[in-house]
């Protein structure tokens, strides 16, 4: 019966989508960001919020600071994490 009630509502759930935006700073030069999006199904909201804390706790993630890390629900932030100065950053010119 779950599985039933699990098919009908699927179709309605929000998407989900983890965006880790990450800068690169070269003296002298535009500040170049580059996005990577991972994206979930409908209803699949456990895995994406085990993947954005993932993302956030790992060390690598830390390594590469500035990182700017979001969690989407069809297309609404609902977490942001910053890791270095991401907000000085954005005052500066970009490239995309």
């Amino acid at each position: 019966m779950k599985k039933v009630f699990k098919k009908v509502f699927k179709p309605f759930l929000p998407s989900y989508e983890v965006i880790c935006t990450t800068y690169q700073v070269i003296p002298g030069l535009p500040v170049s960001k580059k996005l990577s999006t991972q994206y979930f199904n409908r209803g699949e909201s456990s895995e994406a919020k085990a993947f954005y804390g993932k993302v956030i706790s790992s060390e690598f993630t830390r390594n590469l600071a500035p990182v700017e890390v979001h969690l989407k629900m069809a297309g609404i932030t609902i977490k942001k994490t910053q890791i270095g100065p991401v907000a000085e950053l954005k005052q500066f010119r970009m490239v995309g």
